[in-house]
């Protein structure tokens, strides 16, 4: 009888766990929320979170809000809050209510108020955000390569 071949497969990297909020029917324009957003794409979570909480902006507070709670569906999931990073952040456009202004001469104007859908969506990255400096990994690298040379 022939031997019997073990067969094994190649380890893939564990995919990373999305973690996502979203908010709904926003009464702030889509456009202006993606200014606010835009801030933060690829940002530490606690760390966009600070930054949030500095601008003047009504759309940041709500985005804190949102951040806020994928972060804490993250922490409910177990994931490790200090590794947590926005993968993504979308303000999509919601519906829209339509009022008319009335205008001179038997005339009326369109209003257009816009609803956005907002999507903070957080994953666990490999750096530890409010750890160690960088300075002090530098130096730790530089003994590792000292003692392996």
């Amino acid at each position: 009888m022939a031997k019997e071949e073990i067969k094994t497969q190649p380890k893939l990297e564990p995919k990373t766990r999305r973690v996502k909020a979203i908010t709904r029917y926003l009464r702030i324009a889509p456009r202006k929320m993606r200014l606010v957003i835009d801030t933060i794409r690829r940002e530490h979570a606690l760390e966009a979170v600070g930054i949030l909480s500095l601008l003047n902006k009504k759309g940041a507070k709500m985005a804190i809000k949102t951040l806020k709670s994928a972060i804490a569906n993250a922490k409910n999931l177990g994931l490790d809050e200090k590794l947590l990073y926005v993968s993504d952040a979308r303000a999509d456009g919601g519906p829209v209510l339509k009022r008319f202004l009335t205008r001179s001469m038997g005339r009326a104007d369109k209003i257009l108020k816009r609803t956005t859908h907002l999507t903070v969506e957080v994953r666990e990255g490999t750096k530890i955000w409010g750890g160690k400096s960088s300075t002090d990994a530098k130096v730790k690298n530089k003994k590792k390569a000292a003692a392996g040379a």
